[in-house]
């Protein structure tokens, strides 16, 4: 964080003081360097017993203090005050101690360090670090003379930012100017082909060349004042091969000396063939990725910092631009490439720790979807019917006499289900049997009398008559209409129908026997080339969620019925256990276990088979 000195530090601005008495060289100061050594010259001259001192000033780009002036003179011993400097940034406030290291002043008494620091708009531009033979009640004073003269040094130093501000406002729009000539052109090889020529002019160059970054290759674009130009020139050759030895150095290459000669050979071979005096080269960074080198020589000057700062704020904006120009005049295959090429490189170079954590899971993913095989369930709407429906219906026309059970009620073999009304046939039944009586006595006195004739009609009419009292005997019998087996009353109620007519065959009751089921799949059409008899399965009802049932395929329709604008199939099966509180007519979910398939298969099936219905349909 902060820069020591060296013996070496400030020496042109400690000579300006030799010989002139400190006012005169504050006064006379031409640079700030000199001013602010003048400055601390006065400050020690006002400290009784001031032994070393320092002014450390932020430097914003490196984000460290270097010092700007030292008193009486810069050394290596000037270190001992980084500490008291270190305490004063973190505080933010005067700070002073006693010296730790002050064999080299014993003569002097105790020492004291003194740190203040020089704050403007919220932050420290300056600290100002000072080491006297003082006592502890001198130290307000130092602090007190510090603060009143810190004024001077916050002048300059405000001012100082100011040009710099100013100096980087001209910069940013001499850059923007040429941003602005360049723009008017669409195509990407006159874009690099003014601007060449602009910086040629702007920069005082002799010539400047640009080359386009491609597969770990730098290719020669542009040369400037040269619309054509022969690639396998000497001089074009040179180009690219410092453009990529830039490339490969991947910061700003300045060559003006031959001592730089082992470092670039590359550049010290250009500038020999083109006969120049200073030679840069920029690479073009865009999104951390060098997508091209800028190669600018003089003849006449050396390129100094301000030129360099320049280029570098002209990079800045030209190398996003040049990028999307290119990217622009990509055709569909070459963008696709392009994206395919930013994706592996997201995938396989280096960073970018998201990408590779999603390709990551991705391939996992599809690892298991692949690999993973898994039962196939074909799933179906169910119905619950019973093993065997017998139905209770009516004998004869009538009436309702009485009912006894509704739908849902459980009975016995035998136990009376409802009665018709039996009244008529009562009186039916007396009247038979009153003609039957009378004609027997008739027979018998026809047999009395031996005549053969009457007795023949009257045995036929007595015959007639007992058949007829036979029918209704049996009609009041099947009047009390019972349960053929222990079941379940699935359908019929007659209890809200007493004494409504009937009419012979009205179906009255639905009977199914209890723990005798038959289980009813609906499969789509879709899916029914999966079914097989004999497979298995599991039965969830709706009202029995809980209580999952086993099944097995018995038996597969060929007919398909139409419900919903789909097509199922009628597939019956057996329970191997039903639950006791399974009854007719539940609804709920089956699915039958068909043969293994991966797990991509089974999640995706569906929609290949539609897709391969659809190209079907649509392919002449």
């Amino acid at each position: 964080m902060i820069q020591e000195l060296q013996d070496n530090d400030l020496t042109e601005a400690e000579q300006t003081l030799t010989g002139a008495s400190p006012w005169d060289a504050f006064v006379n100061a031409a640079t700030s360097n000199e001013f602010c050594q003048a400055w601390l010259a006065l400050i020690c001259e006002q400290i009784q017993g001031a032994t070393a001192a320092a002014v450390l000033v932020e430097n914003q780009g490196a984000q460290t203090y270097v010092p700007m002036a030292v008193w009486p003179k810069a050394s290596l011993s000037m270190g001992r005050l980084a500490k008291i400097v270190e305490i004063c940034l973190r505080d933010r406030r005067g700070v002073f101690q006693p010296a730790e290291d002050a064999s080299d002043q014993s003569d002097l008494g105790h020492l004291t360090q003194i740190s203040y620091p020089i704050i403007l708009e919220q932050r420290v531009i300056a600290v100002v670090a000072v080491e006297a033979d003082c006592s502890v009640v001198d130290v307000n004073k130092i602090f007190r003379d510090i603060h009143w003269a810190s004024a001077w040094l916050s002048s300059m130093l405000s001012g100082r930012e100011l040009d710099e501000a100013l100096t980087a406002k001209t910069r940013v729009g001499s850059v923007l100017e040429v941003i602005a000539v360049v723009l008017r052109h669409g195509k990407l090889q006159q874009v690099l082909f003014e601007m060449v020529n602009e910086l040629r002019q702007r920069l005082d160059c002799a010539r400047v060349a640009i080359g386009m970054a491609n597969n770990d290759s730098v290719k020669l674009i542009a040369l400037s004042e040269a619309a054509t130009f022969e690639k396998n020139t000497s001089l074009a050759k040179a180009y690219m091969r410092a453009m990529e030895e830039a490339y490969d150095y991947g910061k700003t290459v300045l060559f003006d000396a031959p001592s730089k000669k082992t470092r670039f050979p590359v550049h010290h071979e250009l500038m020999q063939i083109s006969g120049s005096r200073s030679v840069v080269s920029c690479p073009l960074f865009e999104g951390g990725r060098s997508i091209g080198v800028l190669v600018l020589e003089s003849s006449g000057k050396v390129f100094d910092e301000a030129d360099l700062a320049w280029l570098d704020a002209f990079i800045a904006m030209a190398a996003p631009i040049i990028s999307q120009r290119k990217k622009a005049e990509h055709n569909g295959w070459m963008r696709l490439a392009d994206d395919a090429k930013s994706t592996l490189a997201k995938l396989f170079g280096p960073r970018y720790l998201i990408w590779k954590a999603a390709a990551t899971s991705l391939f996992i993913c599809l690892a298991i979807l692949a690999l993973v095989h898994i039962d196939y369930r074909v799933t179906a709407k169910t119905v619950i019917e019973g093993e065997i429906q017998r139905v209770v219906s009516a004998p004869f026309d009538g009436f309702v006499g009485s009912a006894y059970v509704r739908a849902g009620d459980t009975v016995k073999q035998g136990q009376l289900l409802a009665s018709l009304d039996d009244h008529e046939l009562m009186i039916e039944k007396a009247r038979w049997s009153s003609e039957r009586d009378q004609y027997d006595n008739r027979l018998r006195e026809a047999w009395a009398t031996h005549n053969l004739t009457e007795v023949q009609v009257l045995g036929a009419q007595l015959s007639q008559a007992q058949a007829e009292l036979n029918l209704v005997t049996k009609k009041i019998e099947s009047a009390h209409l019972v349960a053929p087996f222990d079941g379940l009353v699935v359908s019929g109620d007659l209890s809200q129908q007493v004494g409504a007519p009937v009419e012979v065959g009205k179906k009255l009751f639905e009977i199914a026997p209890l723990q005798s089921y038959r289980v009813i799949l609906q499969i789509d059409e879709r899916e029914i080339r999966h079914i097989k008899v004999g497979q298995p399965g599991m039965l969830v009802i709706t009202g029995i969620a809980s209580d999952p049932q086993a099944l097995t395929v018995q038996k597969v329709t060929p007919v398909a019925t139409a419900e919903d604008g789909k097509n199922f199939f009628r597939v019956e099966a057996s329970l191997s256990e039903a639950s006791v509180r399974l009854r007719p007519g539940m609804e709920g979910i089956g699915k039958v276990v068909t043969d293994r398939h991966s797990l991509c298969w089974v999640l995706f099936h569906s929609f290949t088979d539609w897709l391969t219905l659809t190209l079907w349909t649509w392919i002449p």
